[in-house]
């Protein structure tokens, strides 16, 4: 198929979803097997759009995961989905700004009431998963959450990855899992995660900064807060000082900050390859260590 009828169809598709003309697509590139766009719309709306020709679900997990938050209630930092089918999502286009300490602190205080307001009541969520494009078992659990993440996140990420590491290396890793319970600090129901809260996913835009690109699922609000400091986040010292005026998590959660790291970095094994190892081996050391 030609460029020129790709973008047809893609100008069609929006049109189809939101009942509106497109006026002006713009291609912003490619991200994991999808396309991005920037959409100016005759209604005056512009419009962020990801497309996929494979229809495998990511799109309709990502939108039901930020519908989901946004259930957490008013203030929620999340956007609205505009549009969604098998092939397209489309979320509203929010300019970029510069991350400022006040905007920072205002998320901190909206992400800790996501977390705390209406908790759901299970572990997991009632859709299949995705992580940029690999798939999460999200079947929900009413048991805990150590058991939870260990069979549901690090065990079929180990499997995944296992490839990149050494016997020795996944020994470790295996301990982890083994250990999960004893790792995870005091008992914590269930929370409305983002659960790929990394800097990348965390949009800067009009005086505060709103989460797009989730793997929402009920779990753990340390998960968000050790993905934010994973691989860095403006102004993250007021994120976290107004996380804790706002919602204190339990004593020790920093030293716990690498159980939750170790999930992404197996992600990040099983996506990117052996770059990733040592950071796996070091996080799985550390999480044990902090467990002594």
């Amino acid at each position: 198929m030609t460029a020129v009828r790709e973008r047809t169809e893609v100008r069609e598709r929006i049109g189809r979803l939101l009942g509106t003309r497109v006026d002006d697509l713009t291609d912003l590139g490619r991200s994991h097997s999808w396309t991005l766009h920037r959409a100016a719309l005759a209604d005056g709306r512009e419009v962020f759009v990801k497309t996929t020709r494979d229809e495998v679900g990511v799109f309709a997990a990502e939108a039901a995961g930020l519908r989901w938050l946004a259930d957490a209630g008013p203030g929620t930092p999340v956007p609205d989905v505009l549009g969604v089918d098998g092939h397209m999502l489309v979320l509203p286009w929010l300019p970029p700004a510069p991350p400022t300490p006040e905007a920072a602190e205002r998320l901190g205080r909206e992400l800790a009431r996501m977390h705390t307001e209406d908790r759901p009541d299970a572990y997991g969520a009632p859709w299949d998963g995705f992580i940029a494009d690999l798939p999460l078992d999200n079947t929900p659990d009413w048991r805990d959450w150590p058991s939870w993440y260990a069979e549901r996140r690090l065990e079929p990420f180990l499997r995944r990855a296992s490839r990149h590491l050494s016997g020795g290396d996944a020994r470790l890793v295996e301990r982890v899992i083994e250990g999960a319970g004893g790792l995870a600090g005091p008992p914590e129901p269930p929370s409305r995660v983002h659960g790929d809260l990394w800097s990348g996913n965390i949009r800067w835009t009009d005086g505060r900064a709103l989460l797009i690109d989730p793997a929402a699922h009920g779990g753990h609000r340390e998960t968000d807060l050790a993905m934010m400091a994973l691989f860095g986040t403006p102004h993250l010292d007021r994120v976290l000082a107004a996380y804790h005026e706002t919602a204190p998590p339990a004593d020790g959660w920093r030293e716990r900050i690498p159980l939750h790291q170790l999930h992404p970095l197996l992600v990040h094994l099983e996506l990117f390859g052996g770059s990733y190892r040592s950071q796996v081996v070091e996080t799985a050391r550390a999480a044990l260590a902090a467990g002594r």
